[in-house]
């Protein structure tokens, strides 16, 4: 997902850097979604592996 997020963020600046401004917005607009959505992931994860998966381990 974090593969994405950078996908759209470099799709973004190439389409500001030749003037589509639309497209760019969208582009970039999907890549913070993607970023924040993949860094939410994240923490739960880690939250998760630090508290419950480790007692169902043991």
């Amino acid at each position: 997902m974090l593969r994405w997020a950078f996908i759209f963020l470099i799709l973004g600046i190439v389409a500001g850097a030749l003037g589509f401004g639309g497209v760019a917005g969208a582009a970039v607009g999907i890549a913070n979604f993607l970023f924040f959505l993949f860094i939410i992931m994240f923490l739960v994860t880690l939250l998760l592996g630090l508290t419950i998966y480790k007692s169902v381990i043991r």
